[in-house]
């Protein structure tokens, strides 16, 4: 969502790389760029006003024209007031001294309220609650059908007393539900209440009776990122209507230009609580303000992909498939190699994982343009063949691989690729384990790279020898020298004076069995 803003940003800060000392004209100049970008990208107005304002300031502040790295400075203060425009801190649920905790979903329709509803209930039931979804969206045709099957799939049960499709009480549905989450043990109730297409008083009539009938501990607005400028416009009429306390922002995975998100936490007020970027139910977490700063300037997100990777990841077969990268648990096979791509892609889609990599901005066109269907690809290899070639694939050879390819619908090149490729990928991966990657060239500080390596590399060699610049002292040292070389191939052996050595007497000291002296002759 983020992709134009965040090539905007790099592009700027690129220019400023490679300067000792900021002048007033290259500030001016980075923060017409940043302004140019935030407009782009759908920001209110107001809300670049402020940034632009702030950085400027604190550019021309000691911070800056103190720093050692200006560039650096400048991109560090933008990380600062990208987070404090998305809201500043996570902002997390807070749950009910005593009885069940209300949580009241508004917004307008086609927002997804429904889904989220789901994917917050399921996101609580992993906190360890017992969570109830409620279906109070009476009026859209089979709305609480769809809350029923979503329910379903999340395993969470539904309080649906009514059939909907225009029939029923929202209000008195409400009320029921909290005796109903009383009566069950359930801790959390999620209510959805309907949608409009546009704001009216009979929309924020029915939010407010609802919110009056529960008291809700939480009242979240959910806004679909997507729809740019008005998403500010829509969350102020909720605000000033209904009130609400946090904002939930869904699609976030769409290609809009994502001004919804940089904007609605600073005009209202109220903190972003919630991110969904996917259409599965997991799909779904916490917003982090500093992270979010950290994807827009292609700073990565680290922390939330091994946050992932921890939920995800069976923490036993990782630990297997370590213990055979260290080689103390036998060879890493291509059974292996295939487990660990499985639970790879448990977590989304490869491009997805790879956008979290700090720096990956760069490739982003790559990454739109990567197959997902070739993960399946290379499990079709895999699965094609037998448990010996997978156990070892050094087995594997011409006719074998022309079999494969076969029972794969592959070409014989496909599986040749793969073979090579999960060598050179087991030897990589077993040397990180180890600890012990081999330097690569060029690169200062790691064994056998930069300048210092190369020397190094050349004195084992032992290339070249020393040569006095005094004339009389090069040739005593050359004739020396020669001398040298002449004793050594008058002696072969290395013995100190040439003289002749006894080899006999000398075998006869190591006490050898009577029988070895054949061996000597």
């Amino acid at each position: 969502m983020f992709a134009t803003l965040s090539d905007r940003l790099a592009d700027t800060f690129r220019n400023l790389r490679g300067k000792g000392r900021l002048s007033e004209a290259d500030i001016d100049a980075t923060a017409r760029e940043i302004r140019i970008a935030l407009l782009e990208a759908d920001v209110a107005l107001p809300v670049v006003k402020e940034f632009v304002a702030a950085v400027k300031e604190r550019a021309r502040g000691e911070e800056v024209s103190q720093a050692l790295n200006p560039a650096q400075q400048i991109v560090k203060i933008v990380n600062e007031e990208l987070v404090t425009i998305l809201g500043g801190e996570t902002r997390r649920l807070r749950y009910a001294k005593s009885g069940p905790t209300v949580i009241l979903l508004a917004g307008l329709q086609g927002a997804g309220k429904t889904t989220l509803a789901a994917k917050l209930a399921l996101w609580l039931k992993e906190q360890g609650k017992s969570p109830v979804l409620v279906a109070c969206d009476l009026q859209r045709p089979n709305a609480v059908q769809q809350l029923q099957v979503n329910g379903e799939r999340a395993g969470v049960p539904v309080f649906a007393p009514s059939p909907g499709n225009g029939t029923g009480d929202p209000v008195a549905v409400a009320r029921e539900s909290l005796e109903e989450a009383k009566r069950k043990l359930y801790d959390v109730v999620v209510v959805d209440t309907a949608g409009r297409l546009g704001v009216d008083a009979e929309l924020m009539q029915q939010a407010a009776d609802i919110r009056d009938a529960v008291q809700p501990d939480e009242v979240l607005f959910v806004v679909d990122a997507m729809i740019g400028q008005d998403a500010v416009n829509t969350a102020q009429a909720f605000l000033d209507g209904v009130g609400f306390d946090g904002v939930v922002l869904t699609k976030l995975d769409g290609d809009a230009r994502g001004g919804a998100a940089l904007s609605i936490a600073s005009v209202t007020g109220r903190p972003v609580m919630f991110a969904s970027n996917g259409e599965k139910l997991t799909d779904f977490d916490l917003f982090h303000p500093d992270r979010m700063a950290s994807r827009i300037l292609d700073m990565g997100d680290m922390l939330t992909l091994i946050e992932q990777a921890e939920k995800t990841f069976d923490q036993e077969q990782a630990a297997k498939a370590a213990g055979k990268l260290l080689g103390g648990q036998g060879e890493f096979t291509l059974d292996d190699f295939l487990e660990q791509m499985q639970q790879v892609r448990k977590l989304g889609s490869m491009s997805k994982i790879m956008g979290m990599l700090p720096g990956m901005g760069q490739f982003r066109e790559q990454l739109d343009n990567f197959d997902e269907r070739e993960i399946d690809r290379i499990q079709a290899i895999i699965q094609s063949m037998t448990p010996a070639e997978r156990a070892n694939p050094k087995i594997i050879d011409g006719s074998r691989r022309a079999r494969i390819a076969k029972g794969s619908g592959r070409q014989v090149s496909d599986v040749n690729s793969l073979v090579d490729r999960f060598f050179e990928a087991r030897k990589m991966m077993q040397q990180f384990a180890k600890g012990a990657m081999p330097g690569l060239p060029g690169m200062p500080g790691m064994a056998g790279g930069g300048k210092r390596g190369k020397q190094k590399a050349q004195q084992k060699k032992g290339k070249g020898r020393r040569v006095s610049g005094n004339p009389a002292r090069a040739a005593q040292d050359a004739a020396a020298a020669k001398e040298k070389a002449a004793a050594t191939a008058a002696n072969p052996f290395g013995n100190p004076g040439g003289d002749e050595v006894d080899y006999e007497k000398a075998a006869a000291a190591l006490e050898l069995p009577k029988d070895f002296s054949k061996f000597l002759k």
